[in-house]
């Protein structure tokens, strides 16, 4: 029997173990699929291995986090969690240290407050125990499950929005301006030409159906940005992006590991202590929901009810995330809205997230090699995935998933009690640049509408209950915490 025989036997096993294990098959993919899903989800995501030690080692804070241990501990959080998530869930979800709640530990806990590093890693490990015992008591699968279907679209649409503004910010296509807070960038460099490039690749790529386009537009538009810094020696990218690295390998440091401390119930007191954790859950409870639904939707996860089913296992994971973020010194792991990266190019299964955090476990040694993607060849990613998640409006097929019937409904803008909160959800997010916020606005508006029309009945008690949980935390602020 020949090699070449041997080696295609064994890699028919092994494609053979992975089918049955994911149910690939039952899902409509393939493993060359879920591997290219999953390298496009860890592209996109592979910035926050830099931007977070970057947040957390500002030199400006009192106690500044040390970036390679930061950095370290980000890859090694993000890979374990992401293979736990789909392994025990088999969907295509990604974990990683969140954005917003990074700035929050660096800004508020250790800038304004004046907690340690460990202190403040010890309030997110409190955050991750408190959510964690809301999943296992069945309280937070209750709340998901009673959010509105017109809401969880509205969800989804605004979490679109919002990372397609993302994408637009990080490419420089959107710029501040003082005058009228947004405008459109300057048209010209380096930069601005990567991240049009990566567009119209990746759009071309999807004109005519080449799998994995999104995945393709950024090692593309990598690639565009490597030889425009080249030839015109532009300062525009930062140092070590954009250019063939000076260092290959960098040794994991792992000190930050165990260095957490709940003496910041001492140091704030009992009552600022309890409001601190309670507004970082709050935050990290419905920003996980919504990147759930979302994604969900896009991957066709969600029943005919809106319901994502056996949701508790992907709470539960993410919830232990958050626990580990704190634990390990790099702020609170959650679910990872560009998940829907992955998705987009065909990625349904948890080998998804298997593959995903595979990469983020090799990323430790080899960070600088990550660290030569600009922001810019991600941008045309974020835009693109953006609008994917927008469809959910246009639905009003039936359609069929799983041997499940779907009926999707367009959304009715002109009815008050239908339009009006869903409006508010999608707008607020991209808006204030946070998930939890347009989520907030829209479970208040829908049960205030209800109220108002006398149809208070037909609130679930735990929109109720999230509502005035969602009024807390907007008004923290006359609480005296600024979180």
């Amino acid at each position: 029997m020949s090699q070449q025989t041997v080696a295609t036997r064994q890699e028919s096993g092994t494609e053979g173990f992975l089918d049955r294990f994911f149910h690939l098959k039952e899902f409509g993919t393939t493993v060359p699929t879920e591997v290219m899903a999953g390298l496009t989800t860890f592209m996109v995501m592979a910035y926050i291995l830099f931007v977070n030690p970057i947040i957390l080692g500002n030199p400006d804070l009192p106690d500044q986090f040390p970036i390679r241990a930061t950095a370290t501990a980000t890859a090694l959080v993000a890979g374990v969690m992401t293979i736990i998530m789909g392994l025990a869930t088999n969907r295509a979800y990604a974990i990683a240290p969140g954005m917003g709640l990074n700035a929050i530990v660096a800004f508020q806990l250790v800038g304004s407050m004046g907690l340690t590093m460990p202190q403040a890693m010890g309030v997110i490990v409190a955050e991750g125990l408190v959510i964690t015992a809301l999943v296992l008591l069945g309280i937070r699968q209750a709340v998901f499950n009673a959010i509105p279907t017109e809401l969880k679209k509205a969800i989804s649409v605004g979490i679109g929005l919002f990372i397609l503004f993302i994408g637009l910010v990080n490419g420089g296509i959107v710029v501040a301006d003082p005058a009228t807070l947004v405008a459109l960038g300057d048209l010209r460099g380096a930069p601005i030409f990567v991240t049009v490039f990566g567009l119209v690749l990746t759009i071309a790529l999807m004109a005519r159906n080449v799998r994995g386009a999104i995945l393709w537009g950024i090692l593309g538009s990598t690639v565009a940005a490597i030889i425009a810094k080249a030839i015109t020696g532009t300062d525009a990218f930062a140092p070590g992006v954009a250019e063939m690295p000076s260092q290959w390998i960098a040794t994991p440091d792992f000190s930050t590991i165990g260095q957490f401390s709940f003496g910041f119930i001492a140091e704030l007191g009992v009552l600022t202590a309890i409001l601190v954790v309670f507004a970082l859950m709050l935050s990290d409870f419905f920003d996980t929901m919504g990147t759930l639904i979302g994604v969900g939707s896009q991957a066709g996860y969600l029943n005919e009810k809106g319901e994502l089913p056996q949701a508790q296992r992907a709470l539960v994971v993410d919830s232990l995330a958050a626990v580990a973020g704190g634990a390990a010194g790099t702020s609170s792991a959650t679910t990872y809205i560009e998940s829907a990266a992955g998705v987009g190019v065909g990625g349904r299964t948890g080998l998804v997230a298997v593959v995903t955090g595979i990469l983020f476990l090799l990323a430790m040694p080899l960070a600088p090699l990550v660290e030569v993607v600009p922001s810019q060849a991600t941008a045309p990613a974020l835009i693109i995935v953006g609008w994917m998640m927008m469809s959910v409006l246009s639905e009003r097929e039936t359609r069929t998933h799983e041997g499940r019937t779907i009926v999707a409904r367009a959304i009715d803008f002109a009815n008050l009690e239908e339009g009006l909160p869903v409006v508010a959800t999608m707008v607020m997010m991209p808006l204030t640049y946070n998930i939890t916020n347009g989520i907030g606005a829209g479970f208040i508006t829908w049960t205030l509408i209800k109220i108002f029309k006398g149809k208070f009945r037909e609130v679930h008690p735990a929109m109720y209950i999230a509502s005035i949980a969602f009024l807390v935390y907007f008004l923290r602020s006359y609480l005296g915490v600024e979180v």
